[in-house]
């Protein structure tokens, strides 16, 4: 029997703000344990809440780039349960009136598109954080994060595999960070996915039993963690058991989900309106207001890439994978108009580059302007290929600019031809038989002697020179 799997996620979003969403505590990462708090973050009895406006219109604007409906009116409400790291016994939430819902999200898989449905999109705080002594049986809390803002994305059990999940997860973070809301670092905790999973037969509507995964910190984890939650709960089914219903959490070192607790519904958090609060009345103005200030969107620039520059899709979607990546490359443009040549060496060079150095696009040794310097002096055959490749590695080294390497090293490009005959006449009279089975017919052997050539002048000969010279002399 075959089985589908069906999948929704949840997704927690730190939004980029400087103070907390009911106080004036401050939210930068990394600040000793414990000191970016107050009587209010830390649930004291009297005190009361206010909400942070900018975290209502930075989930406006994400509510705009996803389709989503803002509601005119939407509720704080009380979320209860008890953990050590939830100093006032409740997390405030929105449950029955979320502020945005009904959205959408389109993904392409495979050169389909796919619609992914948003059911909502509500504001809520953070909790803290538990530190487990690693040698003693106990555990430390650091409420700085308590009460940092967080944006919930839920979708519809609309995704259908685990490359689904993963590139709709890929776009909405780069959503977030064109909109520049929130960083989206998985490895900090500021953009965090809970996935639930289940499977039905094939040609089935109805749902099975889903598992949420929890612990899921990086876009391949998400992937393999459905991967291993489809096999587990196919290999439950195909024996005759049941799945349950329950909250997994997710092992990276060895592969595996393994159960946490039993899963919860609404009415476990016995959720209520919370008293503290107005609802949140969110009108026409406000609305336009932030559609306003929405910059242009991933996949809004994507088309532009395509219409405008004629990439092709593929390209078009590897260079708006990030705003800081598609800003590189339009700055690239400004002084070399040549937009397939700058995306063949952005997606080739460059960016294998920077995987290798582990950098991101805004920390690249090799700056726009010395990357379009370099193609220029290559466009003007004052470089070959192999040299702008040699060039290319000592500006990510040094820093300089192509043409300075270029003149200290003396690496231009020989197109004198008095001086390449006299090589080109060398390599001939050094390989005779290649000569007599490139005049029987093996025209590719081409591609020999003119890497001969090249080799013989440490690539400096002008590789087109070359291939008139040759093609003369072999006939």
């Amino acid at each position: 029997m075959e089985f589908i799997p069906v999948i929704g996620l949840e997704v927690h979003a730190q939004l980029k703000t400087r103070t907390k969403i009911f106080c004036s505590c401050a939210t930068a990462f990394g600040a000793p344990p414990n000191t970016h708090t107050c009587p209010v973050c830390l649930g004291m009895p009297g005190v009361l809440p206010v909400l942070n406006k900018k975290v209502v219109d930075y989930t406006i604007k994400m509510a705009l780039a996803t389709h989503c409906t803002v509601q005119a009116e939407s509720r704080f409400a009380r979320k209860n349960y008890f953990y050590p790291d939830l100093p006032k016994g409740y997390q405030i939430s929105q449950y029955e009136l979320p502020i945005a819902t009904d959205g959408y999200l389109d993904i392409e898989i495979d050169g389909r598109v796919i619609r992914i449905g948003i059911t909502r999109i509500h504001m809520e705080e953070d909790a803290g954080k538990l530190i487990h002594d690693p040698d003693r049986p106990i555990s430390r809390v650091d409420l700085n994060r308590t009460g940092v803002p967080l944006m919930e994305i839920v979708s519809e059990p609309d995704i259908r595999s685990p490359e689904a999940a993963g590139e709709y997860l890929r776009q909405l973070r780069a959503i977030l960070r064109y909109l520049n809301i929130s960083d989206g670092n998985m490895e900090e905790g500021s953009f965090r996915c809970d996935a639930n999973v289940s499977i039905m037969p094939e040609g089935s509507t109805v749902f099975g039993t889903r598992a949420e995964v929890k612990n899921l910190n990086s876009f391949k984890h998400v992937e393999k963690a459905i991967y291993y939650e489809m096999a587990r709960q196919k290999e439950i089914l195909l024996d005759g058991g049941q799945v349950d219903q329950e909250t997994r959490l997710w092992q990276p070192d060895n592969g595996q989900t393994v159960s946490m607790r039993g899963k919860e519904d609404a009415h476990d958090y016995r959720y209520f309106p919370d008293p503290d609060l107005l609802p949140l009345v969110v009108d026409a103005g406000w609305i336009e207001r932030m559609r306003a200030q929405m910059p242009e969107l991933p996949a809004q620039r994507q088309a532009r890439y395509m219409a405008d520059y004629g990439l092709p899709s593929a390209d078009a979607r590897v260079l708006t994978g990030s705003r800081d990546l598609s800003d590189y490359f339009e700055a690239c443009l400004t002084e070399f108009d040549q937009p397939k040549t700058l995306a063949n060496w952005i997606m080739g060079d460059l960016l294998g580059l920077l995987k290798a150095k582990g950098l991101d696009i805004i920390d690249s040794p090799v700056s726009p302007k010395n990357l379009t310097g370099l193609l220029t002096l290559l466009d003007a055959d004052v470089i070959s290929g192999k040299i702008a490749k040699t060039v290319f590695e000592a500006m990510a080294e040094t820093g300089q600019a192509a043409k300075t390497i270029v003149e200290e090293k003396g690496l231009v490009q020989v197109s004198d031809t008095s001086a390449i005959d006299p090589v080109v006449d060398a390599v001939i009279a050094g390989h005779p038989d290649e000569v007599q089975r490139y005049q029987g017919g093996q025209k590719k052997l081409m591609g020999f002697f003119v890497g001969q050539i090249m080799k013989a002048t440490k690539g400096k000969a002008n590789p087109k020179v070359v291939n008139e010279i040759l093609k003369k002399k072999l006939g």
